[in-house]
Order: structure tokens, then sequence, then C-alpha cells
């Protein structure tokens, strides 16, 4: 094997707190003003733990989505997903559940009333190549995924391939999304596609990732090469280590769309407003929540870098 970059072509990206709806607060990792996409994943948000005995815990009306796919993965709780394609599924930790919005797409995500005291996980976002973003929307709820015991470590791939482990989610681009579970102090080395650019970040516990100490509410930026990714834990840890090939198309993100020009936001909010385009998600007593008002100045396009085009 080949030399890892040094540590210099690591960057740490600290974390912010952002609400979700009235009951949940999310740590967004990504988009950072540092770095925008780590491969096609353009969005990463951690919640929890909390403790939500005898509260709400997730309560997210019907909202759309276009351009992108949505990754929910958890290590507590439970979520009840409905879409307007008519899918209704609750998910549960060790579980995935992966929507394709495609062209447009509304769902909604809710803790049901009766459900376990904690409740911890991520969602994130993938964006669509030019190709996929106009395509059919779709739902896939996995539940089983392939894994193995490395040692002290559990690998667990939710999206894409590591170490001959592939996932069945369907994806666009070439992408990696694993789950590194260390259950004691350990040492591990772990193999890594050098086509990738990756990021870590930590759910719980501490470990350090090539020569970085990381605890919850930072995601690490490893520059691209690597052919390996050496990772050390103290004690019991919960990683997750994202990765692609660099994401080349320049993006507007904006509320809860991915486009590729300002006109492309203006048209889904028009639509989302106007009950047209995204569907109707049944079964959902909640009311959709409404776009927010658009920028007075006209949205930009930005590459992976920040760039604006």
């Amino acid at each position: 094997m080949s030399t890892p970059p040094d540590i210099a072509d690591s960057v740490l990206l600290p974390g912010h707190d952002v609400p979700l709806g009235r009951y949940t607060t999310v740590r967004r990792l990504l988009p950072h003003r540092e770095r925008r996409m780590i491969g096609a994943w353009c969005f990463v948000d951690h919640f929890g733990p909390d403790d939500v005995s005898g509260r709400p815990g997730m309560q997210v009306p019907p909202h759309p989505h276009s351009g992108l796919q949505t990754v929910t993965w958890l290590v507590d709780g439970l979520i009840e997903h409905r879409d307007s394609l008519g899918s209704h599924q609750f998910i549960s930790p060790g579980q995935l559940n992966l929507m394709t919005s495609g062209h447009g797409i509304a769902h909604s995500e809710f803790t049901p009333p009766e459900h376990p005291d904690g409740m911890h996980g991520l969602q994130l976002w993938i964006a669509l190549p030019e190709d996929a973003r106009h395509g059919p929307a779709r739902f896939e709820h996995h539940a089983t995924l392939p894994s193995r015991q490395d040692g002290d470590v559990t690998v667990t791939v939710l999206i894409g391939g590591l170490g001959g482990l592939r996932s069945p989610a369907g994806v666009h681009s070439p992408l990696v999304g694993a789950e590194l579970l260390c259950h004691t102090a350990t040492r591990h080395t772990l193999g890594l596609d050098p086509a990738f650019e990756h990021g870590v970040l930590v759910m719980s516990g501490g470990a350090t990732v090539a020569g970085t100490p990381l605890s919850p509410g930072s995601l690490l930026h490893l520059g691209g090469g690597r052919d390996r990714l050496d990772l050390e834990s103290a004690g019991p840890a919960r990683l997750f280590l994202l990765g692609g090939t660099p994401f080349d198309e320049p993006l507007v993100m904006w509320w809860n769309f991915v486009g590729r020009s300002h006109d492309d936001i203006v048209r889904a909010r028009a639509q989302w407003t106007a009950g047209e385009r995204f569907g109707a998600v049944a079964g959902c007593p909640a009311e959709p929540l409404p776009a927010p008002e658009l920028p007075t100045v006209r949205l930009k396009a930005r590459d992976r870098h920040g760039n604006t085009y």
C-alpha cells in the first residue's frame, strides 16, 4: 500500500445546531462553508442521542424534495415514513430507508405515539447527477444490510461498497456510506478506494482518525488519494464513513431542493405551493409545510469547494 496523504490534507468541520420542527434539534455537518460536499453527499444531519420518553420525538410534516436521495439511519428510536408514492414504512435501528426524489416527491417523518425512550441517528442527502435528477421517484427499505466483524470493529455498509461488502441500495454515482462500530478500545486500519474523497464523523464515544481526535459534533474531511484509514478508539465508539468520487456538477441547494440554477428552485417552490409536481402524502394528518420566502437576490450555483457560477 502507498503512504496515505499527510494529516494536512484533513480538515475538521464543526457542525452547528439547527431546529428540525418543534421537538428535534440536529447537528448540521454538511454543507459547510469550507466544504460543501464529500463525493455526492451534500447534506449531513446528526440527531441525538436524545431522551424522548414522554415527548413527541421527530415530527416533520409533509414536505417536498427534488434532485436528491434521502438516507435515514437509526441507532436508537423509531420513525414512521410516508410519501407521495404511497409508501408507508417504519424504520428501526440497523435498517435503511433510501428515498430517491428524482423530479419530485413529498414525504413525512414522525415518531409514532408509542416509541422507545431514545432517539439517535443520521439523515443525509445524496445529490443526483444530471442524468438521474429528472427521473422517477422511488422508495427503498432494507431491513438487513451487509456487515462483517473485523477484529473489534463491526463494519456495516449502507450505501455503495467497502472491503468486499456491497449494499443493495440503488445509487447513481460511485459512493460509500458505512457504519464503523468499535466494541472496545481498539486500533484498526480500514482499506479505502483512493479514487474517493472521504469524511468521518463520530456518532458516540470518541476516536482518533487519521491522526485527528474526533468527538460527536464535527466531521473530518479527508483529502482524496487515500487507500487506507487508521483509527484508534479508547473505548466503545460509533463512527460513520462517507465518501465518493468528486461531484463536479455545480449545485443550487435551497430549502429541500437541489437544482442547477435559480430558476430551477423558483419553479420547484411555485409548484409545491400550487400543489403540483410533488404529490400528496396519504395517511398523514399533518398539514404540508409551506415553502419559505425566496431570498431577494438570485441564488447562485456552487461547486463542491463553494465557488460560485
